[in-house]
């Protein structure tokens, strides 16, 4: 389990391509031991295991399963992204309870910079989802906490401070770029036993 909230960012160093998985090498700041190899790791809002590390350089297992619901498909190397370890029992939450499953990927179809601040609208690939979306309510993308703060048909605005476009990948995003979308956790619980 997740909060959102990144302080840290890591630089794929590495991509092994097999027939239908990924093993990469993502070198960041964030520290891991060795007591950590099976851990957790939120990866641009997937929950990955740590499987090995080597100096600065911690490694993934990404199956099959994960490159079909998620953008890591298109992984390239020296790609920027966001890291969180798995909260501690009793830590602070300051964003939403994120559990790195992603729901599917939406891509930017309109950037605006108002002010410092970021406004993006962003379409789900899922149509079928945008139930689940409502304004106000918490959405992760790329493994980021943040708040939806307008829903247009297919499509739902956020809007990203200066502060979080500072510690996150979202500043190198740009239109046409896909982001890993996982849908507030209650939300999705609340429509599946009301339905």
């Amino acid at each position: 389990m997740f909060n959102g909230i990144i302080y840290n960012t890591g630089k794929i160093k590495s991509i092994e391509k097999n027939k239908n998985s990924l093993f990469i090498g993502v070198q960041s700041n964030l520290k891991f031991n060795q007591k950590e190899i099976g851990s957790s790791v939120c990866c641009d809002g997937v929950c990955l295991t740590l499987t090995k590390q080597k100096k600065d350089i911690v490694y993934f297992y990404i199956s099959n399963e994960t490159l079909k619901r998620t953008n890591f498909y298109l992984l390239k190397k020296n790609q920027i992204i966001n890291l969180e370890k798995s909260i501690l029992y009793g830590q602070k939450i300051s964003g939403h309870f994120i559990q790195g499953h992603v729901d599917t990927v939406a891509e930017i179809t309109k950037l605006q910079v108002i002010d410092k601040t970021w406004v993006i609208k962003l379409e789900l690939l899922k149509k079928d989802l945008v139930n689940f979306l409502l304004e106000k309510s918490s959405i992760s993308i790329n493994g980021v906490s943040l708040t939806i703060s307008r829903v247009i048909k297919n499509s739902f605005e956020i809007n990203i401070i200066p502060h979080t476009l500072k510690l996150t990948n979202i500043k190198n995003l740009k239109i046409k770029s896909f982001v890993n979308v996982e849908l507030d956790l209650f939300s999705k619980y609340i429509q599946k036993y009301s339905a």
